[in-house]
């Protein structure tokens, strides 16, 4: 009898022992999946900035020859993207290096710190620019400027070039993010917009497919004013084949009222989407599609005739994305 107790004592207290073992494996993976210690999300805005930059402008009834852009509109602008909170800011339309570190230094004093930058001078002679600010370093740089093509006898340039930057979200994560803005669809004498437009979707499709050969399932965005509404060859072109491994998803943001036009022309009158964030495959998994929005602040007309792109991913895939 005393055996058979010292047995169930023996048996009990290695029963306890295991519940005990397999209590602590549960917490400790508990406390390894626990949103203290998932990643945090990262978020994204693209805008156009309309005309951040000097130009001829009128100023109180006259006309001045390099004036920036008015102070009014720079406050509702830089209001606007704080409360969107980017940690990421790709922008169209900026001047030179002064005017992005005018912006840069706006945003700090509101308390929204982007000290990482990159700036892409056109190649149209009209000075406006692309850039992107980023919390995140930048660790690889390959802007395309040089790219050109043919219409007739005559070589153009792509307009804007490409802003590419690799920025290090952390120690094992890499996004790289591609900006454009295509020629406007203002007329010019020397060739068709549209064909431009379509020359420089061409050119712009042969760096993504260069990308994407050597750096296969890479986390990207591409983004911008493309100029163009979604059915037009262009942006089919910058987007890809459907179905193939080089294609991107166009997130199709919405405003709160449910509308999806990014630009208002006021000379016609008219609404277009003319502006996208495209994400490749290997980025999509991570992406809050919920969170795509197009950002719709009070005086929004007054900041800039083009309306911002929001959207948040959660970057997870840390092993595929090591450099």
């Amino acid at each position: 009898m005393r055996f058979r107790r010292r047995h169930r004592a023996h048996y009990g207290g290695q029963v306890t022992a295991a519940f005990l073992c397999l209590l602590g494996l549960f917490v400790s993976a508990k406390a390894q999946t626990s949103p203290q210690n998932s990643p945090d999300p990262v978020t994204f805005v693209a805008w156009n900035l309309k005309n951040y930059l000097a130009m001829e402008r009128r100023v109180d009834g006259e006309v001045v020859s390099d004036a920036p852009k008015p102070e009014k509109e720079i406050e509702v602008l830089v209001a606007a993207i704080v409360e969107a909170k980017p940690d990421i800011l790709g922008v169209c339309e900026i001047g030179d290096a002064a005017y992005l570190a005018d912006l840069q230094k706006r945003l700090k004093a509101k308390g929204l710190e982007l000290p990482h930058t990159e700036l892409v001078i056109s190649a149209d002679g009209w000075n406006r620019n692309l850039a992107l600010l980023s919390r995140f370093p930048i660790v690889s740089r390959d802007p395309q400027t040089d790219l050109t093509y043919l219409i007739g006898q005559t070589r153009f340039p792509i307009q804007r070039g490409i802003l590419d930057v690799t920025l290090a979200i952390n120690d094992s994560y890499r996004l790289r993010c591609l900006g454009l803005h295509l020629k406007s669809k203002r007329e010019i004498p020397e060739a068709d917009q549209a064909e431009m437009r379509r020359n420089e979707a061409h050119l712009i499709r042969e760096h993504l497919d260069s990308i994407m050969a050597t750096e296969p399932g890479t986390n990207l965005i591409v983004y911008g004013d493309f100029n163009d509404t979604p059915n037009e060859i262009p942006i089919r072109t910058i987007r890809g084949r459907f179905g193939s491994d080089d294609y991107l998803t166009d997130l199709r943001p919405n405003d709160r009222f449910g509308f999806r036009w990014t630009h208002y022309w006021s000379v016609a009158d008219t609404y277009a989407r003319l502006d996208y964030t495209l994400v490749s495959k290997g980025l999509l998994p991570e992406v809050d599609r919920d969170s795509a929005s197009i950002l719709h602040p009070e005086d929004w007309e007054t900041a800039s005739d083009h309306r911002g792109l929001r959207f948040q991913f959660t970057p997870k895939d840390l092993s595929k994305s090591k450099k």
